[in-house]
């Protein structure tokens, strides 16, 4: 697993959803104006946390801190995402050793052997997802929105699942309050990213954090 420092989006063909209307959400100032404050904020945690998870890293399973992965974005645009390393170096290239327990495009496993155990941690509290502040500080996320797919999830998906790429990827979103990594239906995170946007609005996203914040406390549906 490593981490990259430059990312050329050119190299990745996929179709990019056409699109003649922009969200709401898109197009409010003040959602990004809170998206940058939140990044911020996110940031400082970040790196503070960042010297024992590092320290704790290197003793137990040497390697990068840091993560990156490609995802897809609003409307299919592909960019760089960052976490801290929750799995051994190398896991992406085991990922055909481990069984799919999920329907769909996406990709599951309850108890998936390349997670560390430093790695189980920082997903039981969230943790690993805290370097996605730079995400959203730079635009391509947002704090609440829809669950970033991978590239080639994308590219298997047919014409109704472009629907939940209307909208930025979040940090959080419907799927993180409502069974996070238990849910293992890709369609149930279709209809859970629509409904989202069918009912967005600001106070609907701060609704959402508050949310999350309870479910991460609450330790359960992470893995």
């Amino acid at each position: 697993m490593t981490a990259y420092s430059s990312f050329n989006p050119n190299r990745y063909s996929l179709a990019v959803a056409p699109t003649n209307t922009l969200h709401p959400s898109i197009q409010s100032k003040l959602k990004r104006g809170i998206d940058i404050i939140g990044a911020i904020v996110g940031l400082m945690i970040t790196l503070i946390i960042a010297i024992p998870i590092m320290i704790i890293m290197a003793i137990s399973d040497p390697g990068p801190l840091l993560y990156s992965q490609v995802r897809c974005g609003l409307h299919g645009r592909p960019f760089r995402i960052w976490k801290f390393r929750s799995m051994v170096v190398g896991a992406d290239k085991m990922k055909h050793l481990v069984k799919n327990e999920a329907e769909g495009h996406i990709f599951k496993n309850t108890n998936d052997p390349r997670i560390t155990y430093l790695g189980a941690f920082l997903r039981k509290t969230s943790l690993d997802e805290f370097p996605q502040f730079w995400n959203v500080l730079m635009g391509d996320m947002s704090l609440v929105g829809t669950r970033p797919p991978t590239v080639d999830e994308v590219q298997q998906y047919d014409p109704h699942h472009w629907e939940r790429l209307n909208v930025k990827p979040g940090i959080t979103g419907e799927w993180q309050v409502n069974g996070r990594s238990s849910i293992k239906n890709f369609e149930d995170i279709v209809k859970m990213d629509i409904h989202y946007q069918q009912k967005w609005s600001l106070w609907y996203d701060l609704t959402l954090i508050v949310k999350t914040v309870m479910v991460v406390l609450d330790k359960k549906g992470a893995y």
